[in-house]
């Protein structure tokens, strides 16, 4: 099965790269700069133990049909890149990676529900320039059916993909996506200060604001009764534990946890993508809890307050000092 990945960011990148070197037939759909860069020189990748340098073929719109479409965009780029491509997507199966619960929501307006596959990424990575990327850290690519049981063809397409990155196949990728989704809470703290992970939980009142935000999510899909499911290396106790222990020894967790995620600076996805002056997920992240509690007519204050100053970052491209943020939150007085 020959495969296409359409989105060329860090991820998208990391996963073209791996399946290159297992001798998969791949081509890698990306912005030109991107995609010109790593035509002419090679992915350059930097964190397997050093840095790699894999010959991929790069394109800006597919050409042809493929029997596995890779979507590795963005949530808020599915539509645009689905668009861009569809003469190509009449036959394939289609697999999601995006971070967040509405991915599978989006395509499956234009896809069979069986040609559907959702993913959940556990590894890190970081997008440096036009073809240069960051393998910041390990972890699992969790594989399953978000509409239909798993069968036969599921198995299938996990062990093609089954490279350095080890795959998962689990039947019930729904439920572990909101365990996923509070992983990924972390990243809009990052991108108001425009710092990595590792500087910006080296504060303890940002570790606070952290926690105030995950009990205030958790709190919300509780009341909606959304059934969340353990991650193979993520239990749902370990978020419960967070929630509910003494509040500075939760902070002080969060702070030895995420300073000591990778060698390499991690930038969180939110921050990437300001970063590379385009609009970020938060919408499908924190606003995915505000969205629920207005369903609910109940209201998530700091989530909210949150969205909104990601967003003000994005217009301004002005990140807020650590100060700024513990009076708006009042993390002094916590």
């Amino acid at each position: 099965m020959d495969i296409a990945i359409i989105g060329g960011g860090a991820i998208g990148s990391l996963v073209a790269g791996c399946l290159v070197e297992q001798g998969r037939e791949v081509v890698l759909i990306s912005r030109k700069e991107h995609a010109d860069a790593i035509n002419e020189k090679g992915l350059s990748v930097n964190g397997f133990g050093g840095e790699k340098n894999i010959r991929i073929r790069s394109l800006a719109k597919l050409d042809k049909e493929y029997g596995l479409v890779i979507f590795a965009t963005k949530t808020q780029d599915l539509e645009h890149a689905y668009q861009e491509n569809n003469e190509h997507l009449e036959n394939c199966y289609v697999l999601t990676t995006q971070n967040g619960v509405q991915a599978d929501s989006i395509l499956g307006v234009h896809f069979e529900k069986e040609k559907m596959l959702s993913s959940i990424v556990m590894f890190g990575a970081t997008y440096a320039k036009p073809g240069h990327i960051a393998f910041n850290f390990s972890g699992d690519w969790i594989i399953g059916r978000p509409y239909v049981p798993l069968d036969e063809k599921a198995h299938e397409i996990a062990a093609l993909l089954n490279t350095d990155i080890p795959v998962i196949v689990s039947n019930n990728i729904v439920g572990m996506k909101w365990v996923k989704l509070f992983v990924n809470f972390n990243n809009c703290i990052c991108a108001l200060i425009g710092k990595s992970m590792q500087e910006t939980f080296a504060d303890i009142n940002l570790c606070k604001l952290s926690i105030l935000l995950l009990r205030e999510g958790i709190a919300i899909v509780k009341k909606a009764k959304i059934a969340l499911v353990s991650l193979p290396t993520f239990p749902v106790d370990r978020i419960m534990g967070l929630v509910s222990m003494p509040f500075d020894q939760a902070s002080g967790i969060i702070n030895k946890t995420l300073t000591k995620l990778s060698v390499e600076p991690l930038y969180g996805s939110i921050l990437q993508s300001i970063m590379r002056d385009k609009t970020s997920e938060i919408d499908f992240i924190n606003g995915e809890v505000v969205h629920l509690a207005k369903q609910m007519r109940d209201k998530a204050p700091l989530n909210e307050k949150i969205v909104d100053l990601v967003h003000e970052v994005e217009r301004t491209k002005k990140y807020f000092a650590v100060d700024e943020l513990t009076k708006v939150f009042e993390l002094d007085k916590v």
